[in-house]
C-alpha cells in the first residue's frame, strides 16, 4: 500500500496474543510479549520482551528489597526501560546504578556477566506504581564473546520528537534515529528503539529502513497498526513484514507503544535460560564457564538498593 505521499506502507503479518502473566523473582510481575524459539526470522535481532506492570507495590522492607538476585547472561544484551518506579542494578564488571521514570539501562552481556536487579531503596520504602519493560537484543556471532559493557542512559539524554504538528503524539528515540533525532544508545547492529505516546485519535506515519524487521508492542491502551489499520490492544504485539519504509500507528485510545525495528541477523539461535548462542556446544561451554566462575565476581557489598 502506498500513501498519498508515496510511502511504501508496511503490512501486519500477525498479532501475537496477550500472554499469561508470571513473576520474575518477587519484584517483576511480567508478561513475555514475545520470545525467541517461535518467530526468530520475524523478530531478529530482538529475542524477548518482558512487560512488567503496570502494578502497585506496597511499601517494603529496605533490608530485603524485591527483585532478582545474582544471575548470569551470555550472548546478548538486556535493555531495561523505566516508566514508573525505580530499579537498581549491579554487575560483575563493577558497573551499576538506579533507573527511574524515563531512564534506560543497556547492558551488553556478550562473553559473560553476572548481575542483580532490585527495587531501589527509595521505591522499596515508599512503594507505589511500577511499570517497566526489559528487551533482549541478540548479538551477532562475531560479537557474542566480546567483553561485557554497560550503558546508563538518563531520560534527559533521550531526544523527544514532537509529532503534534501532524497530530501524531510524542516519540522518544532511545536507539537509532528518527529524522534528525539520534538516540544515545550505542548498538552493535542497526536498529531503532522508539517510545511513542499518543492521545486517542492521534496518528503517526514513521519512516523506517527497508528490510528491517518491525515490531509494535502496545503497552497501554489500544492502537491500529499498519497499512490495514489492524487493531492491537494492550499487551499484544504486531509483527510487520520487512518490505516497506513507512509504519503507521493510530491511537484508538490514549496509548503507550514501543516500536522496534532492526536488521535481521540471519543466524541460528540456540538458547538455554540466560544464555543465547549459535550452537548447543556453545551453550554447554557457557554452562561450564559459569560453573567454573569464569563470569567474574560480584563486587563486595550489599545488594543494589
Amino acid at each position: 500500500m502506498k500513501t498519498a505521499a508515496g510511502e511504501n506502507m508496511k503490512k501486519v503479518v500477525t498479532v501475537l496474543p496477550t500472554p499469561e502473566p508470571h513473576w520474575v523473582g518477587d519484584g517483576f510481575p511480567v508478561r513475555s510479549l514475545f520470545s525467541y524459539g517461535l518467530q526468530e526470522p520475524d523478530i531478529s535481532p530482538f529475542l524477548l520482551l518482558d512487560h512488567a506492570g503496570p502494578h502497585n507495590f506496597e511499601p517494603g522492607n529496605v533490608n530485603r528489597p524485591r527483585g532478582v538476585g545474582v544471575h548470569p547472561h551470555r550472548g546478548f544484551e538486556t535493555v531495561s526501560i523505566a516508566y514508573q518506579g525505580e530499579v537498581s542494578h549491579r554487575d560483575s564488571t563493577g558497573q551499576g546504578g538506579t533507573i527511574g521514570p524515563g531512564d534506560v539501562q543497556w547492558m551488553t552481556a556478550a562473553g559473560g556477566i553476572l548481575h542483580e536487579e532490585f527495587h531501589s531503596q527509595n521505591f522499596t520504602r515508599s512503594g507505589g506504581p511500577f511499570h517497566m519493560v526489559q528487551l533482549w537484543v541478540n548479538l551477532p556471532a562475531s560479537h557474542k564473546m566480546n567483553p561485557p559493557s554497560y550503558q546508563p542512559i538518563l531520560a534527559r539524554e533521550i531526544p523527544t520528537v514532537d509529532l503534534s504538528a501532524s497530530g501524531g503524539g510524542k516519540l522518544r528515540v532511545i536507539a537509532g534515529a528518527h529524522g534528525d533525532a539520534r538516540g544515545p544508545a550505542r548498538t552493535v547492529t542497526p536498529m531503532n528503539v522508539w517510545d511513542l505516546q499518543q492521545r486517542g485519535g492521534e496518528s503517526a506515519t514513521l519512516t523506517v529502513p527497508e528490510g528491517h524487521n518491525a515490531l509494535v508492542a502496545v503497552l497501554t491502551g489500544r492502537a491500529h497498526i499498519g497499512a490495514a489499520a489492524v487493531p492491537v490492544k494492550q499487551d499484544e504485539v504486531a509483527v510487520l513484514e520487512r518490505a516497506g519504509t513507512a509504519l503507521r500507528v493510530s491511537a484508538a485510545t490514549d496509548c503507550m507503544v514501543l516500536i522496534l525495528t532492526g536488521e535481521p541477523l540471519g543466524e541460528r539461535v540456540i538458547g538455554y535460560g540466560p544464555f543465547v548462542m549459535n550452537t548447543r556446544e556453545q551453550i554447554m561451554q557457557a554452562i561450564d564457564d559459569f560453573n567454573r566462575g569464569k563470569f567474574g565476581e560480584m563486587p563486595a557489598g550489599q545488594p543494589a538498593v
